[in-house]
């Protein structure tokens, strides 16, 4: 059966779809990309249709890490009930996902920085007002291998 992932941010255009794409290039170097399965979204529209900004498509080049085919989506109300895990990037997100699901839903509902401990900050950044990728890539990083890190645990992988 596969496990599935989605990240979550404002706007589905910087921190979700670095978060997908580094997510997915470790369950490619791991082997596990036929266990597992990623994708993400954002609780705005205002940047449906459109690929990621221009700051994570560069870093993640740098990165060597492939961004290619994600397009920004909107999270619906089938989301929830879609994916394993659901994982926000900072308290605002996890909020709005968590009354989209409502009661019952069989989704982990987290922050992904609750995956790793004693991290400086609860929340990433969001790079569209701040400008500084390279630190949400750092926490991006370390939040995806502690997550992928607790999914194998989790299920025996």
């Amino acid at each position: 059966m596969m496990i599935k992932v989605l990240f979550v941010c404002l706007g589905n255009i910087c921190r979700s779809p670095m978060a997908e794409a580094v997510f997915n290039d470790m369950l490619k170097k791991s082997g596990l990309e036929d266990r597992i399965e990623a994708d993400s979204a954002g609780t705005g529209s205002w940047h449906v249709g459109k690929p990621p900004h221009e700051g994570t498509r560069s870093l993640l080049s740098e990165k060597k890490i492939s961004c290619e085919g994600l397009y920004a989506r909107q999270i619906t109300d089938k989301d929830p009930e879609a994916f394993d895990y659901i994982i926000a990037m900072d308290a605002e997100n996890a909020g709005h996902v968590r009354s989209l699901a409502g009661y019952g839903s069989k989704a982990v509902i987290r922050r992904l920085l609750d995956y790793v401990e004693d991290c400086e900050t609860a929340d990433v950044p969001d790079p569209y007002y701040t400008g500084n990728f390279e630190e949400v890539y750092e926490l991006v990083a370390k939040g995806c291998r502690e997550l992928l890190k607790d999914i194998r645990k989790e299920h025996n992988l």
